[in-house]
């Protein structure tokens, strides 16, 4: 890792000058009380938080970071917190995944303009994951990431419930009568008890566990609960190895490699982890410059077991999972069926196989042997075929058995205000043979590709006692959430893709196991249609929204502005005087 030579230090282009430049950089810093030894050359570390009362499951981030400044101090570093934009999914609107881009810019230039040698991130809520790390990839300096941690079980009326997926559940009660309103606000105080992110394996588990198969994160990142005291020894410790990883010139592009990613994609079919992993481990890999696609996904992840049985594909919580042994626990596993590049790099300096292979499980309940999985082949699954040429994919683990193979016919809505306009009416021409199909609410199209995916089902059909169909769309779908829905359908309705073509009574066949998404419509019909299709009007004309619009990528590319994929490194920028 390191070649005995000690490397000069970006931090000393602005602290080690000794003329006007240095005068102005260190004297400023001074009216915080720092003395001069502070700027003899050690390294300059950045604690970059997302702490905000706006995003709630970052909201006990301070403290982490003052854990992290301690570790960062006694190994003898120098420790400067900044803020960055924090992108809360519990409130954002139209969607935080508009804005995830715009937090990964924000990241990527705070690091690189400053007197930084190494960077610790903190991110927990959903898209402040791979913001983070995406900002940081295209700088890559040393860096280790630390997630906030979940939440406490939620506890309502003696049973334990889940963040997201009880919510989902609970609407539709409220919609089919059997639950009270009353009785909804008094769950709403029971689900949300502690500090930390969704304590399902929804996105924001997902990407915690993530940056621990990675191997950007200190072993045991994952599933720490965020109330939990080891959470912030945690966070001491990543503070004082970062300090050692500037020391070793340990940068971002050596843990985040192409082995790195393949041992994510396990792991994510292994937990039955959250389909917003694939955009954003496609998006991260591309920014450090690892070729990664939707072919991957299915061919690394398609015969590996899911073992985790948690929310929203089984019972139990990520506090649960956390007693029974964690990810090392899953990982262990994946390790002795082959299934783990042993000897990548994690920022402890060790590989993933040597912090892994004696992970013990303590609870077979809640994380299953290979031998005895959870659910056999989970990884998420690819689907193509003439309504999604570039892609679509589903979650097996959480979608039904028995329409992993049907076709149906169509029910068309052609964007989120007409399906909310029309799906409590008595009269839509619908049941549980049907396939519900939204449009419009792709990248471009909602703008931001947001987590609507998983339709609500009519109060008609769930009256009927049923509770899954098959819903295709371009958006995306919380991770949290559940069902046979098929997502990120590309290209997407408002780039014309064929999604856009569909109408009301087409035919259309899912076959998981075959791989295939099919619309029953001929190639000349269908080549009418495409001349009479307009686009949608823009959205706006202006600002980021308007970037956005004009430069995102599609979902099988990972949603990235264009001119972000790739890396500029970590130059020193010139003087500002």
């Amino acid at each position: 890792m390191s070649n005995g030579t000690k490397k000069k230090l970006r931090s000393q282009e602005w602290f080690g000058k000794q003329d006007k430049h240095g005068f102005l950089y260190r004297s400023w810093m001074k009216n915080r009380g720092f003395p001069q030894d502070q700027f003899d050359g050690r390294p300059v570390i950045g604690i970059c938080n997302t702490w905000s009362e706006l995003t709630p499951c970052n909201s006990h981030f301070k403290t982490i970071a003052e854990h992290v400044r301690w570790g960062i101090l006694e190994a003898g570093g120098f420790p400067l917190e900044f803020p960055v934009m924090s992108l809360g999914e519990t409130l954002l609107r139209p969607t935080a995944m508009l804005y995830r881009n715009l937090a990964s810019m924000d990241v990527e230039e705070s690091i690189r303009a400053n007197p930084l040698d190494g960077v610790v991130l903190l991110m927990g809520c959903d898209k402040t994951t791979p913001s983070l790390l995406m900002g940081a990839a295209s700088v890559d300096l040393p860096t280790i990431g630390i997630s906030g941690g979940p939440m406490l079980r939620g506890i309502y009326r003696g049973k334990h419930i889940g963040s997201g997926t009880n919510t989902w559940s609970m609407s539709e009660d409220v919609r089919a009568g059997k639950m009270t309103i009353e009785e909804f606000h008094e769950a709403e105080a029971c689900m949300h008890r502690s500090h930390g992110h969704c304590m399902t394996m929804g996105t924001a588990s997902t990407m915690a566990c993530m940056v621990e198969a990675l191997g950007v994160g200190m072993p045991g990142n994952a599933a720490i609960p965020a109330v939990d005291a080891r959470r912030n020894h945690l966070a001491r410790e990543a503070g004082r190895r970062i300090v050692e990883m500037v020391n070793q010139d340990v940068v971002l592009s050596q843990i985040l490699t192409r082995e790195a990613f393949e041992n994510a994609i396990r792991a994510n079919a292994g937990i039955g982890g959250s389909t917003n992993a694939v955009i954003h481990l496609i998006a991260m890999a591309r920014r450090i410059g690892v070729e990664l696609d939707l072919d991957d996904w299915d061919e690394l992840g398609r015969d590996v077991h899911c073992l985790v049985d948690l929310m929203p594909s089984g019972r139990f919580l990520m506090e649960d999972f956390y007693e029974a042994g964690g990810l090392p626990a899953v990982l262990r596993e994946l390790g002795e069926r082959g299934l783990l590049n042993k000897d990548a790099l994690t920022v402890n300096g060790r590989t993933i196989w040597e912090n892994n292979e004696n992970a013990p499980c303590w609870n077979r309940e809640v994380i299953h042997s290979f031998d005895a999985p959870f659910k056999p082949d989970a990884g998420i699954a690819v689907l193509r075929g003439n309504l999604a040429p570039d892609g679509a994919i589903i979650k097996p683990s959480a979608a039904s058995p028995h329409l992993m193979k049907h076709t149906g016919r169509a029910v068309v809505f052609e964007d989120i205000e007409d399906f909310h306009a029309r799906i409590d009416d008595e009269n839509l021409d619908i049941d549980e043979t049907c396939v519900m199909v939204l449009k419009n609410c792709g990248p471009k199209g909602y703008p931001g590709m947001a987590e609507v995916g998983n339709m609500p089902l009519p109060p008609k059909i769930l009256k009927k006692g049923i509770t899954d169909m098959i819903r295709i769309s371009d958006a995306r779908m919380s991770g949290t959430a559940y069902g046979t829905v098929v997502l990120h359908t590309a290209p997407e309705a408002a780039a014309g893709g064929p999604l856009a073509l569909v109408q009301n009574g087409d035919m259309i066949t899912l076959d998981v196991a075959a791989r295939s998404l099919t619309l029953h419509v001929s190639d000349e019909e269908l080549a009418s249609r495409r001349a009479a299709w307009q686009p949608p009007a823009p959205h706006t004309d202006r600002g980021y929204v308007k970037l956005y619009v004009d430069h995102v990528l599609q979902a099988n590319d990972g949603a990235d502005l264009d001119f972000l994929v790739g890396k500029s490194g970590s130059a020193v920028p010139r003087d500002n005087h």
